[in-house]
């Protein structure tokens, strides 16, 4: 296994991240966001993008738990940071 390089632990100007981590980030930032709007308004967007339940709908739910999984794992990771 070769080490990251600088622009590999560099992504997005944030020291560390990865480009996957960076990705869980977005995808979690949607969801909560979805969420938001969910409760505040009654209006689920990914549902109104694509369909409800519609199999692309379901996709970018299962993605989000996914980012939501990654994230638990990165949490004790990220607290033990200087």
């Amino acid at each position: 296994m070769t080490p990251q390089s600088s622009t590999d632990r560099e992504v997005s100007g944030v020291t560390g991240f990865s480009v996957l981590a960076t990705i869980a980030l977005v995808l979690l930032i949607v969801g909560g966001l979805n969420w938001a709007l969910v409760g505040l308004l009654n209006f689920d967007l990914v549902a109104a993008l694509f369909g409800p339940m519609s199999a692309l709908s379901r996709v970018v739910y299962v993605l989000v738990g996914v980012a939501a999984l990654f994230g638990l794992v990165m949490l004790p990771k990220l607290l033990r940071r200087p």
